[in-house]
């Protein structure tokens, strides 16, 4: 078993598919009366959070705590990172608490990499700038596979913020390891032109969503992520809506066993519509309750558990 989780690059085809039956066992325990395993028990994970985060964070607290664990939650707000302290001092002083694992999230595309030399222990990206968000597209793979059976031969659009995008990154390299076929889709701006060949050669790139809407198994919708823009990407929220957001009539345009995902958090009303992100087909809820269980053979597995 690997190390660290710094990449979806990391995991070849076997060991991504041990951390999904995995994380199968995982979700088993979430209907007994007690969820807990001893598994971890006088272990110590640490979350390491240099961006604000809801679901991440909270998952990954989850998980450690379910195989009891010891937590720490680290926020760069109100430490000393605020003062200034470098990331490679607040290694150093994980590192000297005797940190088992470190759950990273920052700014800084491959900060997880950096802190890897820092510290003895397993270090786990929880996101990374624009670069990559690997627990996210193993979270992702498990709902496709629990929902549809399998992955490999699937069929996959990931919509929209591609540019920006780090589950998008993430997916594409696991998905295809796993033997999925991944088609990119968005306006010309937010997909770089190389983006397809640079990360796995068989991956599609499309600039019209309809078009590949009936062959799609699986559509993922990605947040617009202003907040990262810095220029104007498309002329309006409400053209980028009409040529790129998933309503009803084009969630008609799937296949009948197709299912639709979001990382979140959602845009309702731009990216998506509301009546699709509740309807059946829909498995945004069930992405958070998986990255639970996901999260938790990531722990598992890479703090020494047996397979």
């Amino acid at each position: 078993m690997i190390k660290h989780l710094r990449s979806a690059a990391d995991l070849d085809a076997a060991t991504a598919t041990l951390i999904l039956d995995t994380a199968a066992e995982m979700a088993a325990l979430a209907g007994r009366e007690v969820k807990k395993l001893p598994t971890l028990r006088g272990r110590t994970v640490v979350n390491l959070f240099y961006e604000d985060s809801t679901r991440t964070r909270i998952s990954f607290e989850a998980a450690a705590k379910r195989l009891s664990a010891d937590v720490i939650n680290f926020s760069a707000k109100g430490s000393s990172v605020s003062k200034g302290e470098s990331l490679k001092d607040t290694a150093l002083t994980l590192q000297a608490m005797g940190a088992d694992a470190v759950v990273i999230r920052h700014s800084a595309s491959g900060a997880p990499h950096r802190l890897a030399s820092w510290v003895d222990g397993s270090v786990i990206n929880a996101g990374d700038g624009t670069h990559e968000h690997p627990t996210q597209a193993l979270l992702d793979a498990y709902t496709m596979r629990s929902r549809l059976g399998r992955l490999d031969g699937l069929k996959v659009a990931i919509v929209g913020d591609v540019l920006h995008s780090r589950v998008a990154r993430s997916n594409v390299l696991l998905l295809s390891t796993l033997g999925a076929q991944v088609t990119l889709v968005g306006p010309p701006t937010l997909i770089p032109v190389d983006i397809a060949a640079a990360l796995e050669p068989k991956t599609k790139v499309s600039y019209d969503l309809d078009s590949v809407l009936p062959d799609m198994d699986v559509v993922m919708m990605l947040r617009v992520q202003t907040e990262r823009m810095q220029d104007s990407y498309f002329p309006s929220a409400r053209e980028y809506s009409r040529r790129y957001g998933l309503d009803l009539a084009r969630m008609r345009k799937l296949p009948e066993h197709a299912i639709v995902m979001h990382p979140g958090p959602m845009n309702r009303g731009m990216e998506i519509t509301p009546e699709v992100a509740d309807s059946s087909r829909s498995t945004i809820v069930e992405q958070v309750a998986n990255g639970v269980s996901a999260r938790m053979a990531v722990l598992y597995l890479l703090l020494g558990g047996k397979a």
